[in-house]
This record gives C-alpha cells, sequence and structure tokens, in this order.
C-alpha cells in the first residue's frame, strides 16, 4: 500500500495545488491513500467546513489538524460530524471533534492519530501519554499513522522513538520547513521531523515576505498575507506492509506545480 502524507496545506495557493498533484498521483497509481495536514487552508490560520470538503473532493482520504484548529469559529459543530477529520487527540477533554479516527480503504482499515507538542507552545496534555492511552485499544487498523504538530525537533524525535514499533508512521507537522532526515526507524517505524509546506515557496513559511520582513526590522505589526508565486507541494510517500503494518519504505517529495500562478483569492 503506498500512502502519500501532505505537510501543511496554506492557503488556497496550497488547496490548488494539493488538488493538481493528488490527482496525478491518484490517477498515475503512485499513491493509494492521502492524509494531508489542512490547518492552514483558510487563509493561513484555520480550517472551515467548506474547505475541509474542498479537500476532501480533492482526494485527501483523512485531514489531520494542529494549533490552529479553532481559529475558524464554525468549525467545532463540523468537527463533531466530521468522522475524517482529526484535530490533536491531546486537546483538553471535552473539545468537540476527535483526536483519532480509522477509516476503510482498499487494503483494509487505516488509523489516523494527531498529537500536538507542548515544547514552546500551549500547555496542552501529554502527547507521549496520549498516544499511549490511544494505543491499548483493540479497534485500531493494522496500519496506524501519526502526524505529532510540533515546534521543537527534539520533541518530534524522541516521541517518533518513543512509538517505534507501535505505529506505521510518525511525521511531523507545523514548522512548514521539510526536513532530509526520514528514515525507517529500527523496529518498522517510518519517520521525519517535518513534512513541510504545501503552499507558495518563495515566502517566509507561505507569508509574503515583505510584510514579514517589514515586522521584523521594525517590530512594528503587520498583517501576513498569503504569498503568490509559483507553489510545491512536500510530503512523504509510504510503501506498507498491509499485513504486518510494518513501513518498508519512506521517501520524500517536493513536486512543483505546472501552473504558471498560483490561486491567491481566498
Amino acid at each position: 500500500m503506498k500512502i502519500l502524507m501532505v505537510g501543511d496545506i496554506v492557503g488556497a495557493p496550497g488547496r490548488d495545488v494539493f488538488a493538481e498533484v493528488s490527482a496525478q498521483l491518484k490517477h498515475s497509481g503512485e499513491v493509494d491513500f492521502i492524509v494531508a495536514n489542512a490547518e492552514n487552508t483558510a487563509g493561513g490560520r484555520g480550517i472551515t467546513d467548506k474547505l475541509a470538503e474542498e479537500v476532501f473532493a480533492a482526494g485527501a482520504d483523512v485531514i489531520t489538524l494542529g494549533d490552529h484548529t479553532w481559529d475558524q469559529k464554525e468549525i467545532r459543530g463540523y468537527l463533531d460530524r466530521a468522522v475524517r477529520v482529526v484535530r490533536p487527540a491531546n486537546f483538553a477533554p471535552g473539545c468537540p471533534g476527535r483526536g483519532w479516527t480509522t477509516v476503510t480503504s482498499n487494503f483494509g482499515p487505516v488509523t489516523v492519530i494527531s498529537l500536538v507538542g507542548r515544547v514552546f507552545m500551549n500547555p496542552y496534555d501529554c502527547p507521549f501519554r496520549t498516544a499511549d492511552e490511544i494505543l491499548k485499544r483493540s479497534d485500531l487498523g493494522k496500519i496506524v499513522l501519526v502526524d505529532i504538530h510540533a515546534e521543537a525537533t527534539a520533541e518530534k524525535i524522541v516521541l517518533g522513538r518513543y512509538l517505534d514499533g507501535r505505529v506505521t508512521a510518525i511525521v511531523g507537522t507545523h514548522t512548514h520547513v521539510q526536513t532530509s532526515d526520514e528514515e525507517i526507524l529500527p523496529n518498522g517505524t517510518a519517520y521525519i521531523t517535518d513534512l513541510g509546506m504545501t503552499g507558495p515557496k518563495d515566502s517566509a513559511i507561505g507569508r509574503d515576505l515583505k510584510s514579514v520582513t517589514s515586522m521584523l526590522l521594525t517590530g512594528m505589526p503587520a498583517k501576513f498575507e498569503i504569498a503568490k508565486g509559483k507553489v510545491t507541494l512536500e510530503g512523504v510517500i509510504l510503501d506498507v506492509d498491509r499485513e504486518t503494518g510494518k513501513a518498508k519504505s519512506i521517501k520524500r517529495i517536493r513536486i512543483k506545480s505546472e501552473k504558471k500562478e498560483a490561486i491567491v483569492q481566498e
């Protein structure tokens, strides 16, 4: 089974290139299942029910979120209904939505877990203990994919080793900068510290360089618009043994849009 896991989709440009590339990869048979981090789809901050459905229509099988989950108020009710959208499982008890889901595929059930880090971030519940509790369940799929949405590389690395052999893959998101440390860990789990970003590449993690530069030079607040120009999809493709749930390989990808200009309207 070939699984595509996509780094943070940013704004309309990210949605556009995701739709373009995912259609190509599924049509060619290069991927069978797609997990996309889409917490920045709504102008770079959060997601709406309409945009979630757009990402699903474009090819995603499961959407993961992160620390921007609640930026769009209308998402709360949708998360209670949307079984294929997962926000971090270590949010406080009682939050809308779910932190993990198991969905059917042509290759059997696939479980996707979302976690958020605590280092240099808000005081969420422990992602390590939260993962332990979920993995005790008997109703998970043989294939288990984890998205750890975290700032600190060390926290992601340690969690990867902590879960090695207990999940199929653990991938990092949030920093929007793709790392080059993809590997199969000793006990068969695929790992990468950050998938990268799906959006405008000539930017500051998806934002217009002029406004970000002005803020850094002056210290004055500025509205960070989504950048224009060429867009790229970043992520990994996993080759998974569906009988054992172990990862056979992990390949880092960076695919540029074939279109001349990104869509920038929100």
